[in-house]
């Protein structure tokens, strides 16, 4: 929503609603922050939004250039490999701390977790698929009850997003369909070898529908960012 004189977001907010534009698709790699734009979007001063990106950062999400200002993190197809290295290497242990973790009521967020993206996918609303697939990974890192694990998770999952924006056709969901629900069965039978088996299959499936070897440049409507 618009920010107005009575309810200014802070410089976590700003940082918070920058993320999710990034998250779903509405602010593509590479494209430079303007600070004056993005002062006039939020109705806050350019020093806020200057601290801001900074928070942004030292996440990853953005790049700071001397003399040139912020511009979201653009990743190469190598580090597109190696994000997706790496994910395979926390997911399945992330999976077997909810396994041994979970009680019915964690199973019961993930189940109600599955009926939004359900909801999603027959709405057909794209920018909430996507939203909801980052959140998807990012609730099983908390269920996880590793805290360190959390953090990385919070730092990888919007670097994917900015992978899949990147070198992914623009009608292709972020996560296939029933790949998620097919993970929390599996954890929900405490069947830890099925489990980690979806995630990793999950994962490779993301990875090979990327195009790595090509990029596609697109346009962004700043107007419409944070609406």
């Amino acid at each position: 929503m618009d920010a107005t004189p009575t309810t200014k977001p802070d410089i976590e907010q700003i940082a918070e609603r920058i993320t999710d534009a990034v998250m779903e698709h509405r602010l593509p790699p590479g494209i430079k922050l303007v600070e004056e734009k993005l002062a006039n979007a939020f109705g806050v001063s350019r020093t806020k939004i200057r601290q801001a990106l900074t928070l942004l950062a030292q996440d990853g999400l953005v790049t700071l250039h001397a003399n040139r200002g912020a511009f979201v993190t653009r990743p190469t197809a190598g580090e597109a490999r190696d994000l997706f290295a790496t994910r395979r290497l926390v997911e399945p242990e992330i999976v077997r701390n909810v396994i041994a973790r979970a009680c019915e009521q964690d199973i019961s967020r993930l189940r109600q977790h599955l009926a939004k993206e359900s909801e999603a996918r027959l709405e057909g609303d794209r920018r909430r698929i996507i939203r909801l697939s980052g959140q998807f990974h990012m609730l099983l890192a908390g269920l996880s009850g590793n805290c360190f694990i959390e953090k990385l998770m919070a730092e990888l999952c919007p670097l994917t997003c900015l992978i899949i924006a990147l070198y992914d056709a623009p009608q292709t969901p972020a996560c296939p369909e029933d790949e998620h629900s097919r993970i929390v069965e599996a954890i929900a039978q405490r069947d830890e070898a099925q489990a980690i088996e979806l995630m990793l299959h999950h994962l490779h499936h993301i990875e090979q529908e990327l195009q790595l070897d090509q990029q596609t440049e697109r346009g962004i409507h700043w107007e419409a960012l944070y609406g």
